[in-house]
């Protein structure tokens, strides 16, 4: 697993952005597959978060990750949710303790804050989709409804597609555009024609400074150019893979 330096000096938190490494899982999703919504087999899948919830020093049941959908919906959980029920949502928050609260990723960006004082946390799935509609924005807004300063936040983001691995199309670039004719900061030439490289990691840092975050950390790691350590989507993609594992980042409230 992997910390960030920042959300590590923490009093009474405890997070990690987990690689793929450790875990029971085969193939493509060697080894520590934490995706319940991949084609792995569940049992592995169940073993993999069990070994993750003691290491965020919680129990099996309470490691909850929504079911993501691209959005800048967020949920605020007062209780654990199961399999079945779990919310539709790519942003978490919650001041309950022994709660494990996170994302599953395989390129988009996964962001972790807390406000140690106030006891607050929360997790963010940051693909494109949900940065440009404001899900960081939403997150730390849940937060400060819970009791927490913006000023105090800690955020971190953990392992995601870097610039150099992000070709996008122009209809992509259009939409930022469109939000926001600054965003051309953040798109670099592509090889191909008509086509650009999209620096992710930046943009969602832009959107953490624009909502009043006091402390950003950026691990800075690709998650396409390592296959040894991390899952892609768009790696296992261009390789023809069947399916990929995901990755969960998780934070904890366990003061």
């Amino acid at each position: 697993m992997l910390q960030a330096s920042s959300l590590a000096m923490l009093a009474g938190i405890r997070h990690a952005f987990f690689t793929r490494s450790g875990g029971v899982s085969q193939g493509v999703y060697a080894s520590l597959n934490g995706g319940v919504g991949s084609r792995d087999s569940p049992e592995r899948v169940a073993e993999n978060r069990a070994r993750m919830a003691a290491i965020l020093g919680v129990d099996a049941d309470r490691l909850l990750t929504p079911f993501q959908i691209h959005s800048p919906d967020v949920v605020t959980v007062t209780e654990p949710w199961t399999r079945d029920n779990r919310p539709r949502a790519d942003a978490v928050v919650t001041r309950m303790p022994r709660l494990a609260i996170g994302v599953s990723t395989a390129d988009c960006g996964p962001l972790l804050l807390a406000d140690s004082d106030a006891g607050v946390i929360g997790a963010a799935h940051a693909g494109w989709r949900g940065a440009l509609a404001g899900v960081v924005e939403a997150a730390v807004a849940a937060m400060v409804r819970l009791g927490a300063e913006r000023s105090r936040i800690v955020a971190a983001l953990g392992p995601t597609i870097r610039r150099q691995n992000y070709e996008v199309g122009p209809e992509l670039v259009e939409r930022f555009l469109a939000d926001d004719p600054a965003n051309a900061r953040h798109f670099s030439p592509s090889p191909r024609e008509g086509h650009a490289m999209f620096d992710l990691g930046g943009y969602i840092g832009q959107r953490i400074e624009q909502a009043g975050v006091g402390h950003f950390e950026d691990l800075g790691l690709c998650t396409y150019e390592e296959p040894d350590r991390f899952y892609s989507y768009r790696r296992s993609t261009h390789n023809g893979e069947p399916d990929y594992g995901r990755h969960i980042n998780a934070i904890a409230l366990v003061g």
